[in-house]
C-alpha cells in the first residue's frame, strides 16, 4: 500500500510517498524529520489541540487554550468533550493549567491568553 502526504515539520513541505509493505519506506523527504513524521503518521498519529473554553467573571467570554504536548489523534474528540465541560474562573494568565493530564494522556490543557476579572 502507498500513501501520499505533505510533511509539516518545516517550511519546505516535502511531498512524501510512504510505502507500507511490512516495513515503512519513505521517499521525497529532504531531511530525517520528514521520515520520522511519515512513520509517526502511519503508526501513531498525534496532534496539538487548540480551542477555547468558557470563562466565568472575565472581561471576555472565552479563553484560548491548547494542549502542552501532542495527544493521540484518535482521542481528540474525547478530549474536546472534556474541554467543553470546563468553565475557567478569571483572572487567568498565559500558561495556567486549565485541565491537568487530560484523559490520562500526560498532556495539560493550558491558557494561551490572559483574561482579567471583571471589576465589581
Amino acid at each position: 500500500m502507498t500513501k501520499y502526504m505533505t510533511c509539516i515539520n518545516c517550511p519546505l513541505g516535502c511531498q512524501l510517498q510512504v510505502d507500507i509493505d511490512g516495513e515503512i519506506k519513505v521517499k521525497g523527504n529532504k531531511c530525517k524529520k520528514g521520515e520520522d513524521y511519515a512513520k509517526n503518521e502511519i503508526t501513531n498519529p498525534t496532534r496539538i489541540i487548540t480551542t477555547t473554553v468558557k470563562v466565568k467573571d472575565g472581561d471576555r467570554p472565552l479563553l484560548s487554550v491548547k494542549t502542552d504536548r501532542e495527544v493521540p489523534k484518535n482521542k481528540i474528540f474525547d478530549i474536546m468533550k472534556e474541554i467543553n465541560k470546563v468553565e475557567a474562573k478569571a483572572p487567568i494568565y498565559i500558561g495556567d493549567i486549565i485541565i491537568e493530564n487530560v484523559l490520562g494522556t500526560g498532556a495539560n490543557v493550558v491558557a494561551t491568553s490572559r483574561v482579567e476579572k471583571i471589576k465589581d
